[in-house]
């Protein structure tokens, strides 16, 4: 990684405030156990690592065309709504579990319906749970997912899962930039 872009001030920002190191294995959500938690909305929460993050997924993903970007919630929200900002688009969340008052929706913040070209997006990607959720329900409305993106990935499930259905896979940092062991 060279040393002064907008990923490597990202992969500096996880090591200085979202990685801990546990002598204990904490359980991922992808119910994987790890020594290393990486903590990216804490490493994110100064405005200026907000802003640098969604700058280098925006390198990341130079040339493609979107129209809104999103995920599912939590792991969706903050760096979704910043990478919008910074690219004029418009940003999603997915819940979990659709509402069950108002109008019941899955997806909130822009209309993600035919047509709209959606690119995914998730902080930290174990195995892909998660960021597939989010592409079940972008695909159930009729979006293109034109790529998916992660700040870090934690392993080697995302590509393929992605390859699988057509749809550019790409990564700010991953294991290897962090030091830590794959999942």
């Amino acid at each position: 990684m060279q040393t002064d872009t907008a990923a490597s001030r990202f992969r500096d920002a996880v090591l200085a405030n979202g990685l801990e190191h546990s002598d204990e294995p904490v359980t991922l959500s992808s119910g994987t156990p790890s020594r290393d938690f990486v903590d990216v909305k804490r490493a994110l929460a100064a405005g200026p690592d907000l802003k640098n993050a969604a700058c280098a997924v925006l390198e990341e993903l130079d040339g493609i065309d979107f129209d809104a970007v999103g995920g599912l919630t939590l792991g969706a929200d903050h760096i979704g709504a910043a990478i919008a900002m910074q690219a004029s688009a418009g940003w999603f969340v997915v819940r979990k579990e659709a509402k069950t008052h108002g109008l019941k929706r899955t997806i909130e913040g822009v209309p993600v319906t035919h047509g709209t070209r959606v690119v995914l997006i998730d902080d930290v990607i174990s195995k892909g749970g998660s960021i597939l959720q989010a592409y079940d329900a972008v695909i159930e409305a009729g979006a293109e997912v034109v790529a998916a993106i992660t700040l870090v990935d934690r392993g080697n499930y995302a590509q393929p899962l992605f390859a699988e259905r057509g749809v550019p896979y790409y990564s700010v940092v991953t294991y290897d930039d962090l030091d830590i062991e794959p999942l």
